[in-house]
Order: structure tokens, then C-alpha cells, then sequence
């Protein structure tokens, strides 16, 4: 019999939600706490966990809190070092469970970690960076973190005044999401710079992110740091170490709110209409319904100008208010031009007006889409033609920014985007 506790940081304080019980991860199901259901300011954890009091079925349970976890090498490596299997999403959680994505916690039932911040020496930094996804799901095994997606990376904290690295423990959040360079395709950290930053010169909502250079520039020796946007410090909030505490803002996924499994983040068949249902949800949660589809075009437009076939629905979020009433779509994120690499795939992460195929993307495709979408076709064939014509500028300027730093590899970078040579 297993027996979870599920507890949200609200205000720097664990609140008791729900439970998740069951003979084993297969049948376990997740149930609202009464005490939680009677609060007056609660708030459902999930888009597809409506406030109820009956527990939710063991598919729906596994569907949200299997998509808190980290997938492909990370996971696998985890399970090991835990002696469990991957498949047990429910041991893996509750072993990385104390620093998830959003605000929640999974523990036992009494258990009380405590917090504290290690600091790293540079060669340790260097290590991850040099190490790959074998020394992130190291970190992620030590500090009890669980961060999703299939390529290497650790929740750190970082002080900027400082220019130091520290691991989180226990509870303690996190700071930064670090990702490591990847073997088989090169300048992977120049690439999701260069992306992050063309987005913000084309008025797209990005984090604050930074290349770490723990050496001399080499592909060995960077890593890309993401500042999360579901942490805040507060002034005069509490300490830890010395350090200022953050506090967790909610979030969850596009599939998790969908109920769609990890799994089938990829669109099969441009019949299951992966775009229509985001802009769906979207127009039934957001508190900006409006301003926030406009802004979801906006992403697609660009994931297809930059050649990103990996912008699945696991890389587009929901970022809660701190009391959970209110939804907005999180700034974007996970965005680099996969099509600069021959061996990646050109069909897209879901088909843009029926069509999966990047190359055969046409103004067609996208009048289909805004229509299936349920936006106005003249203003989003306005919106694609804008940032279709801003796109090249954007991309010099932050190639620009980028080899100034250094980084001289951007330039050639931008050029190869922006010629679609290989599309």
C-alpha cells in the first residue's frame, strides 16, 4: 500500500492538498483533502483536477503527476541509483518530489525535511557542464528534484552579486534551470541562447537567461541558465544560509491541463487537433483569454520562422497567481531552431493548419490553423506577416549580443536559420 502526501508553498507555507493512495503506482488515485476542498481561498492543482471530493481515477492521477517528472536518460539514471523501476512513477516522485516544477511537494505523511544551500566550487559547475545529462541526473538524485523534459538539467540557486553556484536541499527552491551542452548536436547552448533572445527582440515574454562559461567558451565548458519564472524572492521574506529564500508560483504544462499523457506530447495524427485544443483551453482558463492566444500564435509563428520542430505541448505552460485563482499562459521557454541539425526530424511537434511537415508550412496552412484555432484570420495573417518581416533583425541583433559576449559561433548560427538551408 502506498500513501503520498501532496502539499502546495503557499506564502512560504506547506499547505496539505490531497493525498495519492493505492496498492501501487498502477492503481493509486489522487483525492482532494477535505480541509483543502472547505479553504476559502483554494484553488484545483490542475486544469484536468477540478475541485471535487471524489478521488480521480488512476489514469488521471498518473497522466498529471507522472508529467512532474524528468523523461529519457535523467529518469532512467534516477531509477537506478534508487534501485526502482522507471516505470514507478510514484517512487521516483516521492524520491525528487521536495522541488518540483510549480509549487507542489510530494512526502510521507509527517515527514519534515529541513532547507539548506551548498555552495558549488566552479569545478563542480564545470563538472555538469562537461559531464552531460550522467552528472545532472546526479545532482537531481542529491537534492531531490524533479524537473521534466528528456535532455540534462538541475535546479540550482544562483547569487548574481556573488557569481556563485549553490545546490538546493531538502525543500529549499531553486533559482535557475541549467542545461548542459549535448553530444550529438553541436552548439545545442549557443543555439537556445541565440532562440531566447531573437524571441524577446520580437516582443515575446522570455525569462532572463544567460550562457555560464565555466572555462574558455568551449562545448564542454557552457552551460545555458534559465531563471525560473515560477520563483520570486520578496523583499524582507526569510533566509536561508544567508541567502534569500524564493517562493514557488504554481505551473503545469499544456498536457497536464489537457490530461494528455507525457507520452503523447507529439502530436500522432493532425486529426487529434493538439493546436485547437491549446487555444481551447486557453479561451476557458486564462484570465486574459484574448492576450494570451495572441501570444500563443505568436510562438507558433516563430517555433516554424526558427525551425523548431520540438515545440511540443510539454513546452507551453500555464502560470498560476498565488492563490491559484488566476491562469495565465507562462513566458516561453525550451525554444531552439532543431532544423540546423540534418539528423533531427522536419515533422513538426503538431501540424499547423493539417500540415506536419515544416517544409510544407505554407500562409495557407496558417489561415487553416487560425481558423480551426478560433482566432480572426486577418489579424493573425497580420501577426505572421509582422514577424515574419521583424524576424531577420531580430535574429542579427541577438547574434549580435551573443558573439560580443564571445560567443563567435552565433553568427554563423543565424546566418544557416536564416537561409533554411536545410528545411
Amino acid at each position: 500500500m502506498v500513501k503520498y502526501q501532496i502539499s502546495l508553498e503557499h506564502g512560504a507555507e506547506w499547505i496539505p492538498v490531497g493525498t495519492i493512495t493505492g496498492e501501487n503506482s498502477e492503481s493509486a488515485v489522487f483525492r482532494y483533502e477535505a480541509s483543502y476542498l472547505e479553504a476559502s481561498p483554494a484553488g484545483p492543482i490542475s486544469v484536468s483536477l477540478p475541485l471535487q471530493r471524489e478521488a480521480f481515477s488512476a489514469a488521471r492521477t498518473r497522466t498529471f503527476f507522472n508529467g512532474l517528472l524528468p523523461e529519457g536518460f535523467t529518469r532512467r539514471a534516477v531509477a537506478a541509483w534508487m534501485r526502482t523501476d522507471e516505470d514507478d512513477y510514484l517512487g521516483i516522485l516521492y524520491g525528487l518530489g521536495r522541488e518540483c516544477l510549480g509549487a507542489l511537494r510530494i512526502s510521507r505523511e509527517g515527514e519534515r525535511p529541513g532547507e539548506a544551500y551548498e555552495a558549488l566550487s566552479m569545478e563542480e559547475v564545470r563538472a555538469l557542464a562537461a559531464e552531460g545529462a550522467s552528472k545532472s541526473a546526479e545532482l537531481v538524485a542529491q537534492s531531490h528534484l524533479s524537473l521534466t523534459g528528456a535532455t540534462g538539467k538541475a535546479g540550482l540557486y544562483y547569487k548574481a552579486d556573488r557569481d556563485r553556484w549553490y545546490l538546493p536541499v531538502g525543500t529549499a527552491p531553486s533559482t535557475h534551470i541549467v542545461k548542459q551542452s549535448h553530444i550529438r548536436f553541436q552548439d545545442i547552448v549557443t543555439n537556445e541562447q541565440l532562440s531566447q533572445r531573437t524571441a524577446y527582440h520580437l516582443g515575446i515574454a522570455v525569462p532572463e537567461s544567460f550562457i555560464v562559461n565555466t572555462g574558455r567558451g568551449q562545448e564542454d565548458e557552457i552551460l545555458f541558465a534559465t531563471k525560473r519564472f515560477d520563483r520570486f524572492v520578496r523583499d524582507g521574506g526569510p533566509k536561508v544560509d544567508g541567502l534569500p529564500r524564493p517562493q514557488r508560483l504554481h505551473q503545469e504544462n499544456l498536457a497536464q491541463a489537457l490530461g494528455i499523457p507525457s507520452s503523447a506530447k507529439y502530436e500522432a495524427d493532425p486529426s487529434q487537433g493538439y493546436m485547437r485544443q491549446m487555444f481551447s483551453l486557453l479561451r476557458r482558463v486564462s484570465a486574459n483569454p484574448v492576450e494570451d492566444q495572441l501570444k500563443l500564435w505568436d510562438r507558433i509563428v516563430f517555433a516554424w520562422l526558427l525551425g523548431n520542430t520540438d515545440a511540443h505541448i510539454k513546452n507551453y505552460s500555464l502560470l498560476y497567481s498565488p492563490d491559484l485563482k488566476g491562469i495565465r499562459l507562462s513566458p516561453a521557454y525550451d525554444m531552439l531552431s532543431t532544423c540546423l541539425y540534418t539528423n533531427s526530424t522536419r515533422t513538426m511537434a503538431f501540424s499547423i493548419g493539417g500540415e506536419p511537415d515544416i517544409r510544407n508550412v505554407t500562409d495557407d496552412s496558417f489561415r487553416l490553423a487560425a481558423k480551426d484555432a478560433g482566432l480572426g484570420e486577418k489579424l493573425a495573417m497580420a501577426r505572421l506577416a509582422e514577424m515574419r518581416e521583424r524576424f531577420p533583425g531580430a535574429l542579427l541583433a541577438a547574434a549580435g549580443e551573443l558573439e560580443e559576449a564571445g560567443f563567435q559561433r552565433a553568427g554563423m548560427l543565424a546566418e544557416k536559420i536564416g537561409k533554411k538551408a536545410n528545411w
